[in-house]
This record gives C-alpha cells, sequence and structure tokens, in this order.
C-alpha cells in the first residue's frame, strides 16, 4: 500500500508534464501560424532617405529616418525632390521618386516578387550598417596616405582581380589637371590600348584583352607631365570565378534592374567579397543614376575611405 502512495505523486506529475508540452506545441504552432500576418504589418525598412520624407504612423506625422520601420497601415509624404529606397520584408528593394502621398500598402503591391530574404539581408544589411556609419571614424580604419596633390591616385589597390568584364577605372588628382591619357599594357611593357579624356574616368572593357591575363593600368596627364604608378588588373579565373559566379547568382536576378539602390546592393556584394575594382564602379552607376542623391555619393567615398583607396581629410 505505501509503494502505491509512493508511486501516485510520480503519475500525476508526468500527466502535468504531457499536459504542459500539448500546450507548449499548440502556442508554437500558433506563432507560426500567425508569422505571415505579422510579417505583411512590417512592410518596409528605410535604406536611404533625401528630403523632408514623413510618415503617419497612428494619426501622427513623423519625420522618416533610416533604418526606421514602416508598417503596412503607414501613409507616406514625399516633397519636391525627395528620394526614398526601401527594404521589403521579402528582401527586395524599391524606389519612391516622385513626390505626392503614399499609402505604405499600395508600395508593398507593386512588390511583384519575392526574393531569398537571408541572402538578401546579408547585403541590405551592410548598406544599411554603413549608412549610419560616422566619417569621423574612417580616418582611423582604413583610410590611409596614397599620395601627395601633385600625384595622380587610380582608386583601386596596386594588384585587384575583377569579377565584371566591365570596369570604371576613376582617380583622383588635386592639383593635377587634364587632358589624361589612359595607357594599357601588357606585364611586357608592350602598349595595348591608350584613351584620350578630360574627365577623371574612363570605362574599360576586359574582353578588349582576352589574350592578355594581366594587365597595368596607368593614367598620365599631358599638362603636367605627371603619370601615376602601374595599378595591376586581372580577371576571375578558374574555382575563384565559379565560386563567386555562384554566390552572385543568388542575389542577381533581384538587383537586375538599372536603380541606384540596386547598384549599391551589388557594391556590397562585391566589397563583402574583396572584389573592390568592382565595387567602386557599381558605386560609381548608382551616383549616376541618382546625381541628386547626395546619400549614393556619400556611400562611395566611404568606400573609397575605410578601403584605402582615398586619403580621409578631417574638416578643421
Amino acid at each position: 500500500m505505501s509503494g502505491l502512495l509512493l508511486l501516485k505523486p510520480i503519475f500525476v506529475d508526468s500527466k502535468n508534464e504531457i499536459k504542459m508540452k500539448r500546450f507548449l506545441v499548440f502556442v508554437i504552432v500558433g506563432l507560426i501560424l500567425a508569422s505571415p500576418v505579422l510579417a505583411q504589418n512590417y512592410a518596409f525598412k528605410v535604406m536611404i532617405n533625401e528630403g523632408k520624407t514623413e510618415v503617419k504612423t497612428g494619426g501622427m506625422w513623423q519625420t522618416v529616418r533610416v533604418g526606421g520601420s514602416l508598417l503596412s497601415d503607414d501613409e507616406l509624404k514625399v516633397p519636391a525632390n525627395g528620394y526614398l529606397a526601401l527594404n521589403h520584408y521579402s528582401g527586395k528593394v524599391l524606389e519612391v521618386k516622385q513626390a505626392g502621398q503614399y499609402k505604405v500598402a499600395d508600395l508593398s503591391a507593386k512588390v511583384t516578387n519575392t526574393a531569398d530574404k537571408g541572402i538578401m539581408n546579408k547585403y541590405t544589411d551592410f548598406v544599411l550598417s554603413k549608412q549610419t556609419e560616422k566619417t569621423n571614424k574612417l580616418s582611423a580604419t582604413g583610410a590611409v596616405h596614397r599620395g601627395s596633390p601633385d600625384d595622380i591616385i587610380v582608386f583601386m589597390p596596386e594588384k585587384s582581380q575583377v569579377f565584371n568584364d566591365v570596369i570604371n577605372v576613376s582617380w583622383d588628382s588635386e592639383k593635377i589637371t587634364g587632358p589624361y591619357t589612359v595607357f594599357i599594357v601588357n606585364l611586357f611593357g608592350d602598349e595595348l590600348k591608350r584613351m584620350e579624356t578630360t574627365e577623371k574616368s574612363i570605362q574599360l572593357n576586359l574582353n578588349d584583352f582576352a589574350y592578355e591575363k594581366n594587365l597595368l593600368v596607368r593614367v598620365s596627364s599631358k599638362s603636367a607631365s605627371k603619370t601615376s604608378k602601374d595599378y595591376a588588373v586581372s580577371k576571375l579565373t578558374g574555382n575563384e570565378k565559379v565560386k563567386h559566379t555562384e554566390t552572385y547568382n543568388q542575389i542577381k536576378d533581384q538587383v537586375n534592374e538599372a536603380t541606384a539602390i540596386n547598384y549599391l546592393i551589388k557594391a556590397s556584394f562585391f566589397e563583402q567579397n574583396g572584389l573592390l575594382v568592382d565595387a567602386a564602379t557599381a558605386h560609381q552607376e548608382a551616383v549616376k543614376l541618382a546625381p541628386g542623391v547626395t546619400a549614393y555619393q556619400e556611400a562611395y567615398l566611404n568606400f573609397l575611405y575605410r578601403n584605402g583607396l582615398k586619403e580621409f581629410k578631417e574638416k578643421k
């Protein structure tokens, strides 16, 4: 009899444990089923905001901030010359370039294709983190002295591998005016091509040099008789090309439209994979597509600073 009395509490505890486990299962299933509804309430995250755009949340208007969330029930008021780059909860990005008043739910409906959110977040989060990065930190991190104002400094590493066929070659020359001549030579010093320009940038198609594995780029000023150092460029091949292609293909369809924010995401991809020439080219394309949006110009400069491609100078 005493043995039965000892077993009874154990039996009761086991039943309670089973009930608790069932309860927890119901809670977890309920949360999983509710998650799509919760996700739809979080419509966008603000990546870039140019101008005094306002958001109406709960009947109150307030200034939109970079990194802030927009809910499906919110409304937006974009001023003249305003610009927004928004990251949809699905992983896709969207630009708003026209002045006017918008319902966030209507903007969300324009996002027709979904993305691999986990993959896209890696690059959109990188963009957001750099948007909020303080530039005064850059002088102590990536920025290095790359020459005097009397030098021509090309915005690329001295040795670099390139993913894309077409790249931009850009340079800085504070006291050296153009016109400029860009020389493309092989490792034996043979001149393969020369280009004249009054600008501080040219576009280079590496397919024009298909039989050359390695190229040297050099920029010269006619007026000042100054020439930059040589910068070595080579196209990715073999396993490295395959590896980066497989990774890039995971986001390619999501950023194929020629918009400034898509190029900024591409720049994020290339920078995180150490492909700085491709990243610089993507940044320059973003600036061209949104010339009035200072955030893209600042993003490009900050990229150059933190990677030591341009000297950071603090304002006095």
